[in-house]
């Protein structure tokens, strides 16, 4: 009650230390609208998981309201924190689950979005700019977009399968010109005129994504709205608040009725699948690479704080082998190992290679209490107080003795040594991965666990696996999408997205036959198991019916090393694996893993499945598997 008095007589103070006035400074709860000072903010606010929330509002929606204001930061957070905290808060606030649209109250031609659809129009290579809860129209043919009742107010990518039919009055139009069904308005048809389109007759036109047109009832295109006066049309759309094509480019590139070729290219769509660790996110960023397609600013900042904290949990496995390895020499499991100071007569000290300093041990314990709990809690601003920390616990004596003993940690990745031996750098506060970390990164994906990039390959190939008059065209565009695994998991109906895919490529991991992990019900699974029957699934889906699928077999480097020590009969299914005298153990494998995978297709579809062999580290075998896939695909058909 006294704390509710003092508000009331001074609504312009902190919300937790009740000081200040209207000139002081604060930062604004998007979901309850609490305030609080620069010494009280991050008390009351924590590491933002989700933006700038106050901690009790953690998973709370924010007030549609208040979405124009998501991602918008404040001056006295840039002054409070570095650049990339800051850039990670506001990253956090646009994509965490809680603050994002909900589909319920989103409507498009009269239909409500199903959570599928707004999914496909948000991660669209050209999605509606500030979407909010509302009433749009959507003319697919063209791309054109916006508020039921009003002109179009941007361009988004078209043939996007969402909502109902356009509605002649969707613009609320009276110019008695119709385009694809919808009567425009006179902004519009002004702008059309200007391009060169004839609407004395009161005509019906059908208008295509490219801005060609034709008459309804006619077969031939009688031209382009953005051809030739492009930027003259441009400029007249900013004057009429109109909208013109992504990028700002003349999507025509030439004359219509002689339009230039790259008007006609060919889109052959790529689908990337497979269980978690098999090796599609680093196929994915190996190809980016590749074809020189950039991480836009979001990725690269998600890239980097996944090494971050990947780097932080490797550290903290490590801190609990030390603990472990300190004990066994205690405790005389390892007395070869236990220092004697001179002077002790026999007596054992507390002291081993594996002790660390008292400054160290505090540190360590800190952390790993932190990391129990929660680790995300040391991120963004975290890092950079901890960082000196690790840079010392990283050159310590006892530090280096548990690295050393890493291959009895069962927990730590292979790849975590890696990123380990670059610990220093990586904790710098300005670090930056290059390509090499972005490539070896685990655990990179998208926020809606959908990733998406386009490539063609280049005019001049040199293939000599590939016959000269079978090499890829120059001319065909491919898209590769990449669907994270986890959501694989939770919803086989996703897939239903994907009908219009020409080649599925599926990865497995040639090295977890004898690995396991714990499914939903506890169960422990094999890992190569669980990859046959996601294989399965996804090759009966009534969705991929008579599509052509790729088995990509990734990390046979891996695979040489591994079966000289683990046989590969360790795996139910290979339990009749017989090598062959005078062959390489790990070819002859893969080969029986290829076969095993290819008579199971054959049984499910009757038809041939194509394999490619590849080491998603090596450049080179992702391309040439890239470069096979359509080519034969092109064969087979």
């Amino acid at each position: 009650m006294e704390r509710e008095a003092v508000m009331q007589r001074k609504k312009s103070s902190c919300y937790l230390c009740l000081k200040g006035n209207w000139f002081t400074e604060k930062e604004v709860c998007i979901v309850c609208d609490a305030k609080y000072c620069s010494n009280c903010v991050l008390r009351a606010m924590g590491s933002m998981p989700e933006g700038r929330k106050c901690v009790t509002c953690t998973g709370c929606r924010v007030d549609d309201s208040k979405r124009g204001t998501l991602g918008k930061c404040s001056r006295m957070l840039k002054r409070m924190l570095t650049e990339m905290e800051v850039k990670q808060i506001m990253r956090s606030e646009l994509s965490c689950n809680a603050n994002q649209l909900m589909p319920d109250r989103v409507f498009v031609n009269g239909e409500l979005l199903s959570q599928k659809e707004l999914l496909i129009v948000q991660s669209c290579p050209n999605p509606p700019k500030k979407l909010n809860p509302g009433y749009y129209w959507y003319d697919k043919l063209s791309g054109y977009w916006g508020k039921i009742g009003q002109r179009p107010c941007q361009i988004i990518t078209p043939h996007l399968r969402v909502g109902g039919q356009l509605m002649r009055n969707a613009s609320n139009g009276n110019t008695s010109v119709l385009i694809n069904n919808r009567e425009i308005t006179k902004r519009e048809l002004c702008m059309f005129q200007l391009s060169g389109m004839q609407c004395e007759r009161q005509p019906h036109f059908w208008l295509s994504a490219d801005g060609s047109y034709e008459e309804e009832g006619m077969e031939c295109i009688k031209g382009c709205i953005w051809d030739k006066v492009f930027l003259r049309i441009k400029l007249f759309c900013s004057l009429l608040s109109l909208p013109t094509p992504p990028d700002s480019v003349n999507p025509c590139g030439g004359e219509v009725n002689g339009v230039n070729c790259c008007e006609k290219k060919i889109l052959c769509k790529l689908l990337l699948l497979g269980e978690q660790n098999s090796g599609t996110s680093t196929i994915y960023k190996q190809a980016k690479l590749l074809f020189k397609v950039p991480f836009s600013e979001d990725e690269r900042r998600n890239i980097k704080f996944t090494i971050l904290r990947n780097l932080y949990r490797y550290i903290g496995i490590l801190l609990e082998g030390r603990e472990r390895f300190e004990e066994e020499s205690l405790s005389g499991q390892g007395k070869r190992q236990v220092i004697d100071e001179p002077g002790s007569s026999g007596q054992i000290d507390d002291k081993t290679m594996y002790t660390l300093s008292p400054r160290l041990k505090a540190f360590s314990d800190r952390l790993l209490k932190v990391m129990a709990s929660n680790l995300e809690a040391i991120f963004p601003y975290g890092t950079s107080e901890y960082a000196p920390f690790i840079e010392e616990l990283w050159r310590d004596p006892s530090f280096q003795s548990t690295y050393n003993r890493r291959n009895e940690l069962d927990s730590l990745p292979r790849v975590a040594s890696y990123f380990l031996e670059r610990v220093v750098v990586i904790s710098q506060p300005d670090y930056e991965p290059s390509d090499m970390d972005i490539l070896y990164a685990e655990g990179i994906t998208s926020t809606n666990g959908l990733s998406c990039m386009e490539y063609s390959f280049p005019e001049s190939t040199q293939n000599s696996s590939i016959d000269s008059s079978n090499q890829n065209d120059p001319l065909v565009r491919y898209q590769l999408i990449r669907v994270d695994p986890k959501c694989l998991v939770e919803n086989y109906e996703r897939l239903e997205m994907f009908e219009d895919v020409d080649l599925i490529l599926f990865c497995v991991s040639l090295t977890c036959y004898d690995e396991f992990f714990e499914d939903s019900t506890g169960f422990l699974t094999n890992k190569m198991l669980a990859s046959k029957q996601l294989f399965e699934n996804i090759v009966i889906h009534p969705t991929f019916d008579l599509k052509n699928f790729l088995l990509i077999l990734n990390k046979y480097n891996m695979l040489e090393e591994k079966i000289e020590q683990v046989p590969l009969t360790e795996c139910d299914w290979f339990c009749d694996f017989n090598l062959v005298i005078n062959t390489s153990l790990a070819q002859y494998a893969s080969h029986y893993v290829a076969l095993k995978f290819k008579t199971l297709f054959n049984s499910l579809t009757g038809c041939e499945l194509l394999v490619s062999i590849v080491n998603a580290l090596e450049p080179e075998t992702v391309d040439e598997a890239l470069r096979y896939a359509p080519v034969a695909c092109a064969l087979i058909n």
